[in-house]
């Protein structure tokens, strides 16, 4: 299958070649790094490790992983896979997070920290608590049970163009769960290993982004309610 990899960048130029590397070439077909106002060197490590490198100066998780998206309606992929550049996901375990997409027919899977073995200090107290919290509302709300928002995901192409996702900022995972909930989609979650990330988190390792996102997630919980 025509597989590709969208990952947002900000700053990581410690880390991207590490993520680009380690990614599985005999399954992904398409690597796109999608660089967001990036002061670093985090273009030409990308690029260097063979990674296709978009621009997106509009900072924003959301934003980055929409000119990554709008850059693949020319390449016509089966899978979307979602995957951060911070190495603090194994972007190895890819075979086994579309494993039941191709074997079991599911339309997106999620790759859950919660589920699988974690690094010591790798998932904060803040993410802990905050992926506790959203779940159980979503589960509330829209019958969809989750353990993790984790941004290490897969989706089919084309359910994923069908969610018409909008949100720029830290809202977009939560987005992309509520919505394939409302619209009846076959998901379920992997358990996938985590350690610490190379670097400083741009949301939890703040207490500005993690109350930014801790807001953001709520309010998209009850936005997307109606």
């Amino acid at each position: 299958m025509n597989i590709a990899v969208i990952i947002p960048a900000y700053n990581e130029e410690k880390s991207i070649g590490k993520v680009v590397n380690a990614i599985p070439k005999d399954i992904v077909q398409i690597i796109i790094v999608v660089n967001n106002n990036s002061t670093d060197d985090t273009v030409n490590v990308a690029i260097s490790a063979g990674a296709i490198v978009l621009t997106e100066n509009r900072k924003g998780y959301g934003w980055a992983c929409l000119a990554g998206m709008d850059y693949l309606k020319n390449q016509s992929p089966e899978i979307v896979v979602f995957l951060d550049g911070d190495f603090s996901d194994y972007p190895e375990e890819i075979a086994q997070l579309i494993q039941p997409i191709l074997e079991q027919n599911m339309d997106m899977v999620i790759g859950s920290r919660v589920l699988g073995k974690r690094e010591k200090g790798s998932l904060l107290p803040q993410q802990r608590f905050g992926n506790w919290l959203a779940t159980k509302l979503i589960r509330l709300f829209y019958g969809a049970k989750f353990t993790d928002l984790g941004p290490f995901r897969a989706i089919l192409y084309d359910k994923l163009i069908a969610l018409n996702m909008a949100d720029k900022t830290y809202g977009w995972t939560i987005e992309m769960q509520i919505k394939a909930a409302k619209k009846k989609y076959h998901f379920c979650e992997v358990p996938v290993r985590y350690r610490k990330r190379i670097g400083v988190s741009k949301v939890s390792g703040t207490i500005k982004g993690t109350l930014l996102a801790g807001i953001k997630i709520i309010f998209a919980v009850f936005k997307y309610r109606f």
